[in-house]
């Protein structure tokens, strides 16, 4: 079975968000188990572009409304990433160093789309599934099935996998020039509220629609930034599918990232030693329990709250805690979170801005994670702190609702909340203090052991795909 991934992001070669961790390691997992899977992507001028060789494999010209560009299809020459690897290259639209935040980036991936198509259409044989990830991809489905210069691949099998709704890609009808030409009769597949929606249009015409756990998929039908009659109209054809981790990654016995490497039997001494070197680096005191925040600042994590939750939490906890942050996002967020360690640099630090070998580190040293988000279609960042033992702080909601079992259970291993509200995230970080000092009883130890040995990795939901694709294959 070959099954294309088509995709804005990959890790490494260029990634954002938990996008770009996904399509870096499902097919890596779908390879493994006997699905010839490839990914398809921009061939942005990113660190990986540069280092790495390449073989073009297609060349050709396209339309993109009234102009004319270029493109050339490369192929990574050495297999790194454990799957073959294309990378779409359009100069003057795709050659850029970043992903998104162009003021053509609806250009940018409507050429990327038609390029992609283009190409495949060129094929001597038809790929039994094409599996495309969140709106950049989401004209695919329909232009297959309604496009006229693509009919020979019209009995292609699609998939849409919604990895975030509250970003669909709309653009408004004085651009549909720039679609190549289709059934006109069918261009109320591509409308949702006056606009060309593609992420709509993807629901409407791929043959399956999946998102990344279940309960993100319940909710997405009460709400779904304005997609949820059209969801629960499609629930026949929608499953959530709980990702994975890349589990050879991140395993803190062997990631090269961190200082001091361990394992479930190790851990203590281990996550000991590099919270003792991160809290140097930061200024912060490594007797007390740490907790971090990795990721996007901006409202949907949560991370408006983070200044006055951390501000709450010291008044209320004083000398008890500490709090680290990284990420980049909303200037006013970076703003309040600058203003708050101006009063608190004693117990707080932050960095501003994408590293990941410094979210390796952090994740190996830090006591707890902290996830307050609004929105987590699936989340991997609480998978990744379990992984090392770090034990996450988050509310349910979506994802996180599926991978974390509060302490109080039966068997639990992480703190849950409910609201997305300063005074009840605050009281979480409270009990999580608590168990923190009550570790010398054991608790804490056992449940960080508990937590490194479960089982996130992709293995069961690369066969949840392959069961979606068998679907459509006879």
């Amino acid at each position: 079975m070959e099954v294309l991934h088509v995709s804005a992001e990959c890790y490494p070669v260029a990634k954002v968000g938990g996008l770009g961790d996904v399509v870096g390691a499902l097919p890596k997992y779908q390879y493994e188990a006997g699905i010839y899977a490839k990914v398809v992507m921009p061939a942005y001028r990113t660190k990986f572009f540069n280092t790495h060789e390449f073989d073009i494999v297609h060349q050709a010209g396209m339309w993109l409304g009234h102009r004319w560009f270029h493109f050339n299809v490369w192929k990574e020459k050495e297999n790194t990433l454990g799957f073959d690897l294309y990378l779409v290259d359009i100069p003057g639209l795709l050659d850029t160093d970043g992903v998104y935040g162009y003021y053509n980036d609806t250009e940018r991936f409507l050429a990327f789309q038609i390029a992609f198509l283009d190409w495949v259409n060129e094929w001597q044989h038809r790929p039994d599934v094409i599996h495309c990830h969140d709106h950049h991809t989401g004209l695919i489905p329909f232009l297959l099935n309604y496009g006229y210069k693509y009919g020979r691949l019209r009995s292609v099998p699609t998939v849409i996998t919604i990895h975030n709704a509250q970003y669909q890609g709309q653009f408004g009808w004085d651009q549909q020039y720039l679609l190549p030409h289709f059934d006109s009769w069918k261009s109320g597949m591509l409308d949702w509220g006056g606009a060309i929606n593609p992420l709509a249009a993807a629901i409407k015409c791929a043959w399956a629609v999946t998102t990344v756990s279940p309960s993100y998929l319940e909710e997405l039908y009460g709400s779904a930034n304005g997609l949820e009659s059209l969801i629960s109209h499609e629930r026949g054809k929608a499953v959530g599918i709980l990702n994975g981790i890349d589990t050879k990654v991140w395993d803190p016995a062997t990631d090269p990232m961190i200082r001091t490497n361990y394992d479930v039997s190790t851990f203590a001494a281990g996550k000991a030693a590099n919270k003792q070197r991160l809290c140097e680096e930061f200024g912060l005191n490594p007797a007390l329990p740490l907790v971090s925040f990795i990721g996007r600042l901006v409202g949907e994590k949560g991370a408006d709250l983070l200044p006055e939750i951390i501000g709450r939490a010291l008044y209320e906890l004083p000398g008890k805690v500490n709090f680290l942050v990284l990420g980049s996002g909303e200037p006013h967020v970076e703003w309040s979170l600058h203003q708050t360690r101006q009063y608190v640099a004693e117990h707080f630090n932050l960095q501003i801005g994408y590293n990941e070998v410094l979210s390796h580190r952090i994740y190996a040293s830090s006591d707890f994670l902290l996830m307050p988000s609004r929105v987590e279609p699936c989340g991997l960042n609480q998978m990744y702190a379990l992984r090392y033992g770090t034990i996450p702080i988050v509310r349910s909601v979506g994802g996180l609702k599926d991978t974390v079992t509060d302490i109080g259970d039966e068997n639990g291993f992480g703190i849950r909340f409910i609201h997305a509200a300063v005074w009840d995230i605050c009281m979480a970080i409270g009990r999580a203090v608590s168990l923190y000092e009550e570790q010398e009883i054991v608790t804490l130890p056992h449940i960080r052991q508990y937590a490194m040995q479960l089982d996130h990795s992709w293995d069961s939901a690369a066969q949840e795909y392959l069961a979606v694709y068998k679907a459509f294959i006879r």
